[in-house]
């Protein structure tokens, strides 16, 4: 197998631009055994795969140096196999239980939750514009794969959206803390339901509060101010789907 040892090399230095957002179109970078592994289970297309001799037993691979890997690599220690994965078409379905991220910016937050939204037996998770790129380095490193096991996207319009799950028998319930705000506790079950988090200082739009079926908060009986969004989110999902 040849050995790709420059960092000048083309298909490298296209690779690399995978990182920011503006180059993606189609396809995105994973790092690690366990994403590449996760991707196999899950059946994803794989554009192109880089290895080091670590791992230079896998077939159909790309073989690089240590410091081209080093190069290619967003982790401060490279784990020997980078792979171009092709970009899920998320076709639509009846989706019964969503996790919505409105304006949640922090990649790791956002990762967690979607991992938690995964291990809850969510349908799918969507992020509206304002929260952070799904296909970043540091939220695919926090999902550690459970983007394979649920459909993840985009809306552009979240009001549309919501009026949209209202109008086809979806429960919209929004997180938040007011006076016209519930006990999550004293939630009822219901069969099909999206549950809005906002965002980490500001909250759900003003829009959103007015546009949702029920308004929830958790309660806090000690003196901090405020749950961090992706505790708040678990406590949550795991309750409405207990």
């Amino acid at each position: 197998m040849e050995m790709i040892i420059s960092k000048d090399n083309a298909r490298i230095k296209n690779a690399k631009k995978l990182y920011k957002k503006k180059y993606r179109t189609s396809s995105y970078l994973i790092e690690g055994r366990h994403l590449y592994e996760e991707a196999l289970k899950a059946g994803v297309s794989f554009k192109q795969v880089f290895v080091t001799e670590k791992f230079a037993d896998l077939a159909d691979a790309t073989l690089v140096s240590e410091d081209v890997m080093k190069f290619l690599s967003d982790a401060e220690t490279p784990q020997g196999i980078i792979a171009e994965v092709v970009m899920p078409t998320i076709a639509a379905q009846d989706f019964s239980k969503l996790l919505i991220l409105e304006n949640v910016q922090d990649p790791g937050n956002v990762g967690t939750m979607i991992r938690t939204a995964d291990a809850a037996g969510f349908s799918a998770v969507v992020l509206t514009d304002g929260s952070a790129d799904i296909y970043s380095a540091k939220v695919l490193r926090t999902m550690q794969g459970a983007h394979f096991h649920l459909p993840v996207f985009q809306e552009s319009d979240p009001l549309a959206f919501y009026n949209k799950l209202k109008a086809s028998g979806i429960t919209v319930i929004a997180t938040t803390l007011s006076d016209q705000s519930i006990d999550y506790r004293t939630l009822s079950t219901y069969d099909k339901f999206a549950l809005i988090m906002g965002n980490e200082g500001a909250g759900i739009l003003p829009e959103t509060a007015q546009a949702a079926d029920i308004l929830a908060h958790i309660n806090m009986p000690g003196q901090a101010e405020s749950l961090n969004v992706a505790i708040a989110a678990g406590i949550l999902m795991f309750s409405l789907t207990d």
